[in-house]
């Protein structure tokens, strides 16, 4: 428990997953906790966000992040950065959480790939990486292995396709489905990359979450950190002395 409440975490996108997992962390012990994320909740997040309601509907995230946890965990530190990530922001956005563990929930493909080298390249001991969950219906299919080794998902065959050849030492931690996405609706348009190359204020096409998927890769991803942390020493915070 002590180790959970001095480690340093970033999660970066507090949609459904993003937000499930900061609260299970808040829950379990966290007490150093990085959040973020530039969107407001709206309506369409009320079916899974465990910060959305009436209430906190175009708000943005982080401030309902802020009054959800420190009202859990009044001793959290909690820092908030409101930042859209990509290739520009990515790396300051790491150099001033300074993480040892980097939860990576963010839902497009851009932002991601770039938050991802930049972990890599800045050295972040632990780096979990929370891949689809929109268009699944089975909670149990969700799985944990090393991204080079995930398969069925089509955000994780984009992000490998990305990253190959990018990084130098691939360490990254992928929550990820084994379930092939569920068929859209009659009249829905067909799915492409583009679903998943969204920039900021870009329209996507629908991708259905289901709260029970959401919230089963959410824990997974969770417990994944919180084992991740407890069996690993702190990171050094000064020079060893002679």
């Amino acid at each position: 428990m002590q180790r959970l409440a001095t480690a340093r975490i970033l999660v970066a996108g507090v949609g459904g997953v993003g937000a499930a997992v900061a609260e299970t962390l808040v829950r379990s012990g966290c007490r150093n906790l990085h959040l973020a994320d530039f969107d407001l909740l709206r309506a369409s997040n009320l079916n899974r966000h465990p910060f959305a309601t009436a209430s906190t509907l175009d708000r943005p995230k982080l401030e309902a992040a802020r009054d959800r946890l420190l009202d859990i965990a009044p001793d959290l530190n909690l820092v908030l950065h409101p930042v859209f990530i990509n290739a520009e922001t990515a790396a300051p956005l790491l150099a001033q959480a300074a993480p040892e563990l980097l939860v990576d929930a963010i839902d497009s493909l851009n932002p991601k790939t770039e938050l991802l080298l930049a972990a890599e390249t800045a050295g972040i001991p632990h780096i979990l990486s929370c891949l689809g969950a929109a268009r699944k219906l089975d909670p149990m299919a969700f799985r944990i292995a090393l991204l080079d080794h995930t398969h069925t998902c089509p955000l994780a065959r984009l992000l490998r396709k990305r990253l190959r050849h990018r990084i130098a030492h691939n360490h990254v931690l992928a929550v990820f489905s084994v379930e092939l996405p569920q068929p859209l609706s009659p009249g829905a348009p067909p799915p492409s990359d583009d679903d998943f190359l969204a920039g900021r204020g870009r329209l996507r096409s629908p991708m259905g979450s289901y709260a029970p998927c959401t919230l089963a890769e959410a824990t997974l991803a969770a417990a994944t950190a919180i084992r991740l942390l407890s069996s690993t020493p702190p990171a050094p915070t000064s020079e060893p002395t002679a």
